[in-house]
């Protein structure tokens, strides 16, 4: 019996990732902030995104491959940024790293994430990208960067759309703090869930590995206010120069969803515009990224990727055909991971590859590009 004939969808891994880890995991994995309105939001409004089906094509196979920042792709799909990615499935980082090198699309490190960037680079193949919550401090910025690029992070994904911490009330309820403690009532619930005990045995406690080396604050925090909070900033417009004055290389900046940021970030310098509301997890009163989508790409010529709410190929394909040129997912590939394992990130990758086919089969569109063309207006 193969994946597809088990777990046909994503959907099918969430189910089966919730009965696999325990529940304070599943909190900080699934949750938002507020009453959760923006990310139902985002799905809600993927849905109204029609496609007009078209007929008497003939036999074709659809061309999925894209180029991003002057690299070519075979999937027009990459793995979002996630913290704590270890804490979701032991060992994450290492996993999803080996998965985007085999399938040659980029993965993006988080600042935040539970490995160090020398341990997960050598991983990650020629597509490694490092997300980066801007250090207060130029200097610890300036190494976190050179470590990044030594390990083999060429691109760097500035995030601007955390400026203070948010609330995550549900992941708050959950109990988990930072670093990680198992607390009698969360022990219980890692009890339940045997394999990713075993794996947090095998690889240790998940820890904020990176920015706990550049502090001396001791015992534990809230999740929403780790130290991590502690050491970065809410950066503006001078910060975003200096860091582009000392990073070299491709410089994306995540986080967008303003057309007047978008058309600033074009002129001052970005390579790459990544329109984001992270998933609901930061505010609870804005509109969908597939909302602002055609507003920021009407702003500006740069590359745009696209996140938040993603959850198969025909998504992917709305979003491109509203002006994105790249989509990122970062929650389908832990169910996938807290479903299966290391081979649960490769069968995300494989259910969205086998969605976009049959969907662009239906669309009778050959590549991409024609995409817009199938684009149906809605009221």
């Amino acid at each position: 019996m193969t994946y597809h004939s088990r777990y046909p969808a994503i959907s099918d891994l969430k189910t089966r990732a919730r009965k696999r880890i325990p529940h304070f995991v599943w909190e900080y994995l699934d949750s938002a902030t507020g009453v959760e309105a923006t990310q139902k939001r985002n799905r809600d409004q993927l849905d109204r995104v029609l496609l007009n089906p078209s007929i008497l094509h003939g036999e074709f196979k659809p061309d999925l491959s894209t180029t991003l920042l002057g690299q070519t792709h075979p999937l027009p799909i990459g793995i979002a940024p996630v913290g704590m990615s270890g804490l979701i499935w032991p060992g994450a980082e290492q996993m999803l790293a080996r998965t985007a090198a085999a399938e040659d699309i980029p993965f993006t490190l988080s600042t935040v994430a539970s490995q160090l960037p020398e341990d997960v680079g050598p991983h990650a193949g020629p597509h490694a990208w490092f997300q980066l919550y801007p250090p207060r401090d130029p200097g610890i910025r300036d190494d976190i960067l050179k470590r990044a690029k030594d390990s083999g992070f060429h691109t760097i994904v500035l995030t601007v759309d955390v400026p203070v911490a948010s609330r995550r009330e549900r992941q708050t309820r959950g109990g988990l703090t930072q670093p990680p403690k198992l607390t009698p009532r969360l022990a219980m619930q890692a009890a339940q869930c045997p394999a990713w005990l075993n794996g947090i045995r095998k690889t240790g406690m998940p820890r904020l590995r990176l920015m706990e080396g550049y502090s001396d604050v001791k015992g534990t925090l809230p999740s929403n206010e780790h130290v991590g909070y502690l050491l970065r900033t809410s950066p503006d417009w001078d910060y975003f120069k200096s860091l582009r004055d000392v990073w070299d290389g491709p410089l994306i900046v995540k986080g967008v969803g303003n057309p007047d940021d978008a058309a600033r970030l074009t002129d001052e310098g970005a390579d790459a515009i990544w329109v984001s509301n992270h998933t609901g997890r930061q505010f609870d009163g804005g509109p969908a990224t597939i909302e602002t989508l055609p507003l920021v790409r009407a702003a500006t010529h740069l590359p745009i990727i696209f996140d938040s709410g993603v959850e198969g190929g025909l998504d992917v394909l709305r979003a491109i055909a509203l002006g994105a040129d790249f989509v990122m997912l970062g929650r389908a590939f832990h169910y996938g991971l807290a479903a299966l394992g290391e081979p649960g990130a490769a069968h995300v990758l494989d259910i969205l590859r086998q969605d976009m086919i049959s969907n662009m089969g239906q669309l009778g569109t050959r590549t991409l590009k024609d995409l817009p063309q199938r684009l149906r207006p809605t009221q």
